[in-house]
């Protein structure tokens, strides 16, 4: 029986396509550059291979690009072809990548979690379960989906640092920052270029306010992460959030330009990365030039994907902020209308429900209807970890909503939640002054000074 490095079978050829097949796994897992040319390495010592076109199916979904689906479906069609000779375990993944081919993620994920029961090792389950609950919303989930599985690794097996920097996300990402940081840590010591673990101890500090730290922290494994895909412009991302919180507004700029949209792709979290940084600074009154140019000619493109809400939200950012009514209003209709024609599928109560509020509410900041903005917002501010993406990403929206209460003059309401939010974010300058116009607004002269007084403090130390 062919075996990988953790013990799991696999039908192949011979040994070698499963070592390659490993490779290629190991590459996924570090956000690895050479990810592609692993896989076509697979196929070089057995094209028939059955999870390599099952894995090429699910790198096509993972892209987050409606036009590679019909490429999905044909790497499942491949794959399918080869069923009679399949393992059980084999099988499940197959079926797993029917369900996603057809829209179903809860059930990929039901299937991909029901594996992991008799299968702890299958490392690519794991991260494509830990992928697609992430992208859910289903914060517990992808929190114990790993923790389900630690009995069965340790030091000894290989891949242990990549579980360990999936448990340091969930973990943080159900606020359980402590044991995140720690085994975050962990799991960049064992495997440096690890930058989803990297990552990890990088949202743990944002969401502290370590700014300072966080700042030193991505300086110092810059290094590591430089054989690292496009997910390190998301790294930068993280230091711009770093220096955007400190108010060092020419740095930011400075990496956006340098890193954050170093390479002008439409890939969706490069876009996500770009457009939620400028919604950021654009909140804060910086002039950021041309930028949202070239990121809404990229979004007119991709106006009838709708992979996932978040995405979607992302992409009407730069459509809204350059003033193009006619695309934002077609983005709208395609979002309505691709709910109504696909309510089978799992992302769809949740454009209905959130998706389709979220994104009226990023075209009506654009246009500068800002009480529309905190109309549509307020009753779903609570659901909209239900799009996917990070507290940190996620953040962008509640930003949006406390500033368009401010602009909207609705100041009562604005002074309610920057008192929630500087409770959740006490060490956010932003948040103080903020307060301080919320009760300029109200008339309380005295608060506002004391809370810019508060503000400047925190800038200081």
């Amino acid at each position: 029986m062919l075996m990988d490095s953790r013990g799991v079978a696999f039908t192949a050829a011979n040994q070698a396509a499963v070592d390659a097949f490993d490779k290629a796994v190991e590459a996924y897992l570090r956000f690895g550059r050479d990810t592609g040319d692993r896989l076509r390495q697979v196929a070089a010592v057995d094209p028939d291979m059955p999870m390599a076109h099952v894995l090429r199916g699910y790198f096509f979904h993972l892209m987050g690009n409606a036009a590679l689906q019909p490429r999905a479906r044909r790497a499942l069609e491949t794959a399918e072809a080869a069923s009679a000779r399949l393992l059980p375990r084999e099988r499940m993944h197959l079926a797993a990548l029917a369900a996603w081919c057809d829209g179903d993620l809860w059930r990929t994920v039901g299937i991909l979690e029901e594996l992991l029961i008799d299968h702890p090792r299958d490392v690519l389950a794991l991260k494509i379960a830990h992928f697609i609950h992430f992208y859910t919303g289903e914060v517990q989930h992808h929190r114990d989906s790993v923790a389900r599985v630690l009995y069965a690794w340790d030091e000894s097996v290989p891949g242990y640092g990549f579980v360990l920097g999936m448990r340091a996300f969930g973990l943080e990402e159900a606020g359980e920052y402590v044991e995140a940081e720690r085994l975050g840590r962990i799991a960049v010591g064992m495997a440096p270029a690890d930058a989803w673990a990297g990552h990890a101890v990088a949202h743990v500090m944002e969401m502290q306010g370590r700014h300072r730290e966080g700042i030193a922290w991505i300086a110092a494994h810059e290094a590591d992460w430089e054989q690292a895909n496009n997910f390190a412009y998301h790294l930068w991302w993280h230091q711009s959030l770093y220096h955007l919180a400190l108010e060092q507004h020419d740095a930011v700029l400075d990496l956006y330009d340098r890193r954050v949209r170093a390479d002008l792709s439409d890939d969706y979290l490069d876009i996500a990365n770009a457009t939620s940084l400028l919604l950021r600074l654009d909140m804060r009154g910086v002039d950021v030039g041309d930028r949202w140019i070239e990121l809404a000619d990229k979004a007119r493109t991709r106006i009838h994907d709708h992979i996932f809400p978040f995405i979607d939200a992302h992409f009407m950012m730069p459509l809204a902020a350059t003033g193009d009514r006619a695309r934002c209003e077609d983005f709208m209709v395609s979002m309505r209308g691709w709910a109504d024609a696909h309510r089978e599928a799992s992302m769809s109560p949740i454009v209905n429900e959130v998706g389709l509020p979220l994104s009226e509410a990023v075209y009506a900041y654009g246009t500068g209807d800002y009480g529309a903005v905190v109309d549509l917002l307020m009753p779903v501010r609570y659901r909209i970890q239900r799009v996917g993406g990070s507290h940190a990403q996620r953040d962008v929206f509640q930003q949006m909503l406390i500033e368009s209460a401010l602009r909207a003059g609705r100041a009562p309401i604005a002074r309610a939640l920057l008192t929630e939010r500087r409770a959740t974010k006490p060490f956010s300058p932003a948040a103080w002054k903020n307060y301080a116009r919320a009760l300029d607004s109200l008339g309380d002269a005295d608060g506002a000074a004391e809370a810019r007084r508060e503000a400047e403090a925190l800038l200081a130390a």
